[in-house]
């Protein structure tokens, strides 16, 4: 058994305590003041119920009777399913003066995490009180960590392969802002490694020991972006059977990566602005209010200046996210990169594949240094990729890359190309010409989610 002068767990646990009779509460308030607790007071359901939705609490110790004269206990066991209803991993520990073995079972049954007779002992009040808080506290962790893992992040440290004089400046900023607690935003055309200068930024500052989680929030519907950010409860939605982490819940006290930036609505504008200047939220379904300590980067291919011109997105926003802007230019204007690129993807993918593949013929180079490279750098990891996967000797050949010659891919006949092929290279051309996803679905009669799940499919 602890002894009742052990600490509680830190950080300060916040216990409710919830009776009808002023001076229990105020006994039990002095116990636990004196071991270090923080508490609050609530004489009635309502009272238990607007302290719980209103606020995070570790414990709840509680009464089953509020009304004089009762002994029922049906007050707290309706109490009971509420709070589990609303909150299945918050610890209740019921007190009562009328305990009886079937009302003992009863109130387990209803939810509760233990039992403890009035007068009670304090000892053993108190190690209830702590194991269960301990207990509640690592499932709350558990929750947090499933959804952490549910997340795709990169392992290891970020690899930004730039040599090129063209690249200095982003290296510079970097390192200069890296370390620092500003908000970035990452500027460039589709594929040039906005994320990798993402990861590179939250690897060098000091919340690198904490997890950098990227949401695509381009790719986020106006019915999913609550959820997908902010959360929600069990029951907030049809398809809502369980409480949810938000990417923001998940984020704090580290980083969160907003790639596509530019494609959110101005609705979903309006909820993200609320979060960057408070740091507050709210799962979706619940009245509680949340914080977040997270820093923000972001990333976008549009000219977000040119989109608050248009109307359609926030200029106070936009302060914001762009307390220092990034901008990465395209791998065209940095050729000098495309062969220390192409080396660093090929050792990627011949070990990813077991592929003894250790360098490309002279016409391969060659052919990698003069394409226009429309995709940029993800466009190279995707030819590098095929290379390898077509290569029959130790060297990549011009023709393992599939790569089409600038002049021939305008002056092909359309209906002489794969169908694939054809979706690829519209897709290309749309993306070249409005700069823009959002533009270029529409122009393809597509919706968001379905051009990015092609872009994917196709390595773009």
């Amino acid at each position: 058994m602890l002894s009742a002068a052990m600490n509680p767990p830190s950080p300060t646990p916040r216990v409710l305590i919830a009776d009808d009779q002023r001076e229990v509460r105020e006994a039990l308030r002095l116990l636990l003041k004196g071991e270090g607790y923080a508490t609050e007071t609530a004489a009635s359901p309502a009272e238990v119920l607007a302290a719980v939705t209103s606020q995070e609490l570790d414990a709840v110790l509680m009464d089953l009777n509020y009304t004089r004269d009762t002994t029922s206990g049906r007050e707290g066991l309706d109490l009971l399913s509420r709070l589990r209803a609303f909150d299945d991993k918050l610890p209740v520990i019921v007190m009562t003066a009328w305990a009886s073995v079937g009302l003992a079972v009863e109130v387990m049954r209803h939810g509760a995490r233990d039992f403890v007779e009035k007068p009670w002992d304090n000892n053993r009040l108190l190690t209830i009180l702590r194991t269960q808080i301990d207990l509640g506290r690592a499932l709350r962790h558990g929750e947090r960590l499933e959804a952490e893992n549910q997340l795709l992040r990169a392992d290891g440290q970020p690899i930004l392969v730039a040599t090129s004089p063209e690249m200095r400046p982003v290296l510079d900023l970097v390192e200069r802002v890296g370390p620092s607690e500003a908000n970035v935003l990452i500027t460039g055309e589709n594929g040039t490694g906005k994320g990798v200068v993402a990861r590179a930024l939250h690897a060098v500052s000091p919340r690198a020991r904490t997890p950098l989680v990227t949401v695509n929030t381009g790719g986020l519907s106006e019915s999913v972006f609550e959820s997908e950010l902010f959360g929600h409860v069990r029951g907030a939605f049809t398809d809502a059977k369980s409480d949810r982490v938000g990417r923001f819940e998940l984020a704090d006290g580290g980083t969160i990566f907003l790639d596509e930036i530019a494609n959110i609505s101005l609705s979903q504008q309006a909820k993200l602005l609320r979060v960057l200047e408070t740091g507050e939220f709210e799962r979706l379904g619940s009245s509680r209010t949340r914080k977040a300590d997270v820093r923000i980067l972001s990333a976008t291919n549009a000219d977000l200046r040119e989109e608050v011109a248009a109307g359609r997105f926030r200029q106070d926003l936009l302060f914001r996210l762009n307390t220092v802007e990034i901008r990465i230019p395209p791998l065209r204007d940095r050729r000098s990169d495309i062969l220390p690129l192409a080396d660093h993807f090929l050792e990627q993918h011949a070990q990813r594949y077991r592929k003894r593949v250790r360098g490309f013929e002279p016409a391969a180079a060659e052919a990698l240094l003069a394409h226009p490279w429309p995709g940029n750098v993800r466009e190279l990891d995707h030819a590098v990729e095929r290379g390898i996967l077509m290569a029959a000797g130790e060297r990549i050949r011009l023709q393992d890359l599939g790569l089409q010659p600038a002049q021939a891919a305008g002056a092909a006949a359309i209906e002489d190309l794969p169908l694939e092929e054809v979706e690829r290279v519209l897709i290309q051309k749309a993306l070249a010409r409005y700069g823009n996803v959002s533009h270029a679905a529409q122009a393809l009669g597509l919706s968001r989610s379905a051009l990015y799940r092609r872009l994917e499919k196709h390595g773009l």
